[in-house]
């Protein structure tokens, strides 16, 4: 081996040692957590299917317990087409007489089988040898029929009663996989044709999972003007659903807008096709697609200027006791655009500043205030959330504080201690020696 190859080899290492230190929070966070993953029959026909089976069999390592809920729509589309039968949609929803049950049941049952016999894959030199995963696709859902919706008879088509969630839960307490299939038993021995879409909100839901992920044939949520959303709350997802006509993606945007209003704290969109995507949204600070936040009954939203008073009134007491410097109403006026607030029955409840630095690539985020009744909340945590989303969305790559108090809190939040050297020069000059302020920085 040459020098340049060995120096190639020894940065890979390092590289991977690198990530793999990063990554070690976030195994942390997610051992023990339940999430949903939702992938429609389009992924497992994508060749990276392998791929997203090999990830999923490492959380399953890594000790989160996964629910696994798949679609089938192409596979029973290609039935229905050898059988010289006409597929009925009515307001994007299969209407399933007999015969096409018969293809459902079909397509269902053969795509089991094969998602299972992936799962248990553990040939020598693959990712998934010495996985040993227990996978138990059970009867874990209790359906009834849909009836008869503007005077369509949707026959066999059903919506989810109830999930069994004792049955479920007993089975990823025992460190199985569940995989759940798009149909569902009534209790008088009926099956139904049920959506992929309803099958993973219910289940998400009545197993209160931590995590609900959808692929999706794009990398995430995408904007008006095509752009990647990074990440959002589950309020602005609604908006998405009147600017796209494809009604694949306005079923997975209604996924996430049901789970966020019922109480999924963390909603993931990532691409199918897209190799390590699951991995890559889990385990890094920047993730892979979307990540959509639960919705909160404070509402948080950039500060107007019919906000002044209320951020006076919520900083006074801490520019009394000396913890932050004194801000004039006419200061906050120029620079009111600059903060975010958190707004609870028409009052200022928490705020936080976002002052850039663009020549030299960061920000300073100050006059991080929570009300005295509200402390020991996740405000600080949301509004240094939005804050950082704010400054990404500037380009800005890190981001600098200065306290005299709240140390600890902004060292749990990953800042690192820095000398003042490192402050841009123009906040170098303005440093209050009298004050003392110790450094603190993030990249983001």
């Amino acid at each position: 081996m040459n020098t340049r190859t060995e120096l190639a080899s020894q940065n890979g290492s390092k590289d991977y040692v690198k990530w793999f230190r990063n990554a070690a929070p976030y195994i942390n966070a997610h051992r023990g957590k339940t999430f949903v993953l939702m992938f429609g029959g389009e992924a497992v026909e994508d060749p990276n299917f392998a791929n997203i089976i090999h990830d999923i069999a490492l959380l399953n390592s890594l000790g989160v317990k996964l629910v696994l809920v798949h679609g089938a729509r192409p596979q029973i589309e290609e039935r229905l087409k050898l059988r010289n039968l006409v597929e009925h949609i009515e307001d994007n929803l299969r209407v399933t007489d007999s015969q096409t049950l018969d293809s459902v049941k079909d397509a269902i049952g053969s795509l089991r089988l094969q998602i299972e016999a992936l799962l248990t894959t553990g040939l020598i030199n693959s990712p998934m040898h010495g996985s040993h995963i227990r996978v138990n696709s059970g009867n874990f859902v209790i359906a009834k029929p849909l009836g008869i919706k503007n005077g369509v008879d949707y026959k066999h088509t059903g919506v989810v009663r109830r999930i069994d969630v004792s049955g479920i839960n007993t089975q990823l307490h025992n460190g199985s996989i569940v995989l759940l299939s798009p149909v569902g038993y009534s209790p008088t021995g009926e099956v139904f044709n049920l959506s992929v879409e309803d099958v993973a909100t219910q289940a998400a839901v009545a197993l209160k999972a931590d995590k609900l992920i959808t692929f999706a044939e794009q990398d995430g949520l995408i904007d008006d003007k095509n752009r990647l959303i990074k990440s959002c709350d589950a309020s602005t997802v609604k908006s998405l659903l009147n600017n796209t006509q494809d009604h694949i993606r306005q079923l997975l945007i209604k996924v996430v807008e049901l789970s966020g209003e019922n109480g999924i704290q963390r909603c993931h969109v990532i691409s199918y096709q897209n190799d390590g995507a699951l991995l890559q949204e889990l385990f890094t600070r920047d993730g892979s697609g979307t990540l959509i936040a639960q919705d909160y009954k404070e509402q948080l939203r950039t500060a107007t200027i019919e906000d002044v008073g209320g951020i006076l009134d919520l900083i006074a007491p801490m520019e009394r006791e000396g913890i932050l410097v004194k801000r004039s109403r006419e200061l906050l006026e120029i620079e009111i655009e600059r903060f975010v607030v958190i707004e609870k029955e028409d009052t200022i409840i928490a705020c936080a500043a976002l002052y850039p630095y663009p020549e030299a690539n960061c920000g300073e985020l100050a006059c991080v205030v929570a009300h005295p009744d509200y402390r020991g909340s996740n405000f600080g945590l949301r509004l240094l959330n939005a804050v950082e989303i704010k400054a990404r969305n500037m380009n800005l790559t890190s981001l600098f504080v200065l306290t005299t108090v709240s140390a600890h809190w902004f060292r749990e939040q990953g800042f690192v201690e820095q000398p003042l050297e490192m402050l841009p020069e123009g906040k170098q000059k303005m440093y209050n020696f009298q004050r003392k302020s110790k450094v603190f920085i993030k990249q983001i």
